[in-house]
């Protein structure tokens, strides 16, 4: 199987590091290949880290989720939402999103939201 490259974009540390954790102990297929606690920093290293997914908190100060996306040129990744808010799914899937996980994030979705990425 496709090793899958994953970036994880939250302004919270914590949530960084849950998420981080998650993908480590449930998806060993899965390189984490930048995390960012800003949407723009994220922005200009984005097109040199390739991923295959981005999993993005919608609200961050500066440039929440859904500004990010409309930031970004030439969408090659998928996206997977992750937010402690259920009001934006309807949005979030507006914007082509793979996934919506609510946090705390189940680690059966998240193993899901993985298999339905490397499929």
């Amino acid at each position: 199987m496709n090793r899958i490259k994953a970036i994880l974009i939250d302004d919270e540390s914590n949530a960084l590091e849950v998420m981080e954790w998650l993908i480590k102990t449930y998806c060993p297929e899965v390189d984490i290949v930048g995390q960012f606690q800003d949407g723009e920093l994220a922005l200009q290293h984005l097109q040199a880290l390739q991923a295959d997914v981005v999993f993005l908190d919608v609200e961050m100060p500066k440039l929440n989720g859904f500004e990010f996306l409309e930031k970004v040129k030439n969408r090659n990744f998928d996206v997977v939402f992750t937010t402690a808010y259920d009001k934006f799914a309807v949005r979030a899937f507006k914007y082509a999103a793979l996934n919506y996980l609510l946090k705390p994030v189940d680690p059966d979705e998240l193993m899901q939201t993985i298999k339905r990425i490397s499929e």
